[in-house]
């Protein structure tokens, strides 16, 4: 029930906030910005556990960090309300039911994915996952691309990755490098974008903007120190681990280091990401093969959480093929959940570490001219990225193009930039096409 203005909101217990927490992660669709909204609703305006400026003041600072910001968003909260326990239960049970849910679904891939009806409406939404990721390099290039100095960044990218295949973080470092130059001499070319508040007032709340900093969340420098060293040592510990068991070249081992760069590098979010993963799975390591990563791509968009969550559906995939194993289940399991750790462990980190820091301050962060130049150098690697799905999914061999995964495509992008289709709903329409189409052939 939604509390008046004039109520002042109590503060939740543990229980409720477990809870509560628990329920976004089944609920949290719609990508990083349908999250947020989704916890803007329920945490700012209607629970009210935390004013906007605070809730907008945290996720500044998640923007600025490698990794998917709605997870660590759920993660700074948490952690606001309940201490280093309140930021693993929120940021652990935001991707826990989207874990359970792809692996579950890896299963019935790999297991059943052969049969005609699996296999027809594999086929009907791969044309969506070409729309999805076009429609994400359209939305963010037109939030960023304002001049010509950032349209050249966006476009020297797209030719750096799929032209001459240079590695994705040198095009990242690269584009921060040129961030830094550009903000030296013409600062006014580089400028990012902040969140801002709307000025609306939703009523006291349980973390107001004149709410004293908890003493947990005050910065002190011997705290910093003993973060990064636990960080640190539980990152070596489960490396050593999966060294001593089954050697540095195994395919877990070499899953956990892989994703652990990746881990590094999300910049932008999942799907500027997502090249650097398709250079390293399919053509460093072959762990899948190209149809099996767009496949891939397409059941993460099913699913709730943050859509690097494919990360599960790479090392189930990878251990159940690659894998030696009398049990592929087991060994599909046990690597989903490693890349899963190893990517979000990062994230854990950087909000126990930054977030003190952030509240003890108190300084609304902007995103700095290096940034916003990541951002544009993002915009053309997704680029890449959707033209290469196009390749493989409207010429599936060397036969000739597939005029119904084209046409469809085309009425998908349409559908998402022109009357802002719900993604979910786009795939569900897409799979039902597959399915008419394998029966009318």
């Amino acid at each position: 029930m939604d509390l008046t203005k004039e109520e002042v909101p109590v503060e939740p217990s543990f229980k409720d906030f477990f809870w509560y927490w628990l329920k976004l992660g089944f609920i949290s669709f719609g990508g990083p910005a349908g999250q947020i909204a989704i916890m803007h609703y329920d945490l700012v305006e209607n629970k009210r556990w935390i004013s906007e400026k605070r809730f907008l003041h945290a996720l500044n600072y998640c923007m600025l960090l490698p990794g998917p910001e709605a997870q660590q968003l759920a993660t700074y909260i948490g952690w606001l309300m309940h201490k280093t326990r309140g930021g693993l239960i929120a940021g652990g049970l935001f991707v826990l039911p989207s874990l359970v849910i792809l692996v579950a679904l890896s299963f019935v891939y790999m297991r059943f994915g052969h049969l005609p009806a699996i296999a027809a409406v594999l086929y009907g939404i791969k044309p969506a996952v070409v729309a999805i990721v076009s429609f994400a390099a359209y939305r963010i290039g037109s939030r960023i691309l304002k001049n010509k100095a950032v349209w050249a960044i966006a476009i020297t990218s797209f030719l750096a990755i799929s032209v001459f295949e240079l590695p994705f973080p040198l095009i990242i470092l690269s584009a921060a490098i040129l961030g830094f130059i550009g903000n030296c001499y013409s600062p006014h070319l580089l400028r990012g974008a902040e969140h801002k508040t709307t000025d609306k007032y939703y009523g006291k709340s349980v973390i107001d903007d004149d709410t004293s900093t908890p003493l947990h969340a005050i910065f002190n420098l011997p705290r910093l120190v003993k973060v990064a060293l636990v960080g640190i040592a539980i990152w070596l510990t489960g490396m050593l681990i999966l060294i001593v068991t089954f050697g540095w070249k195994a395919v877990f081992t070499q899953m956990a280091w892989f994703f652990t760069k990746a881990a590094l590098l999300t910049f932008g979010g999942a799907y500027a990401v997502l090249p650097y993963v398709y250079q390293g799975v399919v053509t460093h390591y072959a762990w899948l093969t190209p149809t099996q990563m767009i496949d891939g791509l397409a059941l993460g968009e099913t699913t709730p959480g943050p859509l690097i969550m494919v990360v599960a559906f790479v090392g189930f995939v990878g251990g159940w093929t690659q894998v030696l194993a009398e049990n592929p289940l087991l060994a599909g399991i046990l690597a989903a959940c490693l890349v899963t750790f190893f990517t979000f462990l990062p994230s854990f980190i950087f909000i126990f570490l930054g977030a003190p820091f952030i509240e003890s301050t108190k300084n609304n962060l902007k995103f700095n001219a290096p940034l916003t130049a990541i951002t544009a150098a993002v915009v053309g690697v997704i680029a890449s990225l959707a033209v290469f799905f196009a390749l493989h999914v409207f010429w599936p061999s060397d036969a000739k193009a597939d005029l119904f995964a084209i046409l469809t495509a085309m009425l998908g992008l349409i559908a998402l930039v022109k009357y802002n289709l719900n993604v979910i709903k786009l795939i569900g329409v897409f799979a039902l096409l597959g399915l008419a189409h394998q029966w009318l052939s």
